[in-house]
């Protein structure tokens, strides 16, 4: 893994017991097209490395997170980005391991922070960080580091 990668996730580290970056037992991602159906391509990667690592039994609540940030880097950052050339710039899911926690990150060219929307309301967008947060050990987000523009979003399972 990249010191860029790592930098980047620093704030991951605060309030858990030192942990050796380093020390990634796996670490997986792929690139997100800039269309809905990837939301489904992420869920299925996510479920696939998630049997390679042996965690089957995580999958309904880390599959949940990941539609949820996926969704929210397409909605707000990719597809609602004005573009040149029409392509828009791609969001990547990172997938990261180590003994004892998993991270979910999702990094996305905007610079505008995730909002969390009305979670009583009977409004079906706007929950989703509510779910992240429900769903993750905890969750955040910062500005890419060595870049103009971008932000990563992750959050961070506690594995048992």
């Amino acid at each position: 893994m990249g010191t860029k990668v790592l930098t980047m996730l620093e704030p991951l580290w605060q309030g858990f017991p030192p942990v050796d970056p380093w020390a990634v037992s796996g670490s997986a991602s792929c690139t997100l097209a800039p269309r809905y159906e990837s939301v489904s391509g992420a869920r299925k990667f996510t479920r696939e490395t998630l049997q390679g690592w042996d965690l089957d039994d995580l999958f309904d609540g880390v599959g949940l997170v990941v539609s949820e940030l996926v969704t929210n880097a397409l909605r707000h950052a990719v597809l609602a980005a004005p573009t040149l050339a029409d392509t828009p710039p791609p969001a990547r899911l990172h997938l990261m391991r180590w003994s004892s926690r998993l991270v979910c990150a999702v990094r996305d060219p905007s610079d505008d922070s995730p909002v969390a929307g009305e979670a009583d309301s009977g409004a079906e967008s706007g929950r989703g960080l509510h779910l992240v947060d429900s769903f993750s050990d905890s969750w955040g987000w910062h500005p890419l580091s060595g870049t103009p523009h971008g932000k990563i979003v992750w959050a961070l399972f506690r594995l048992p």
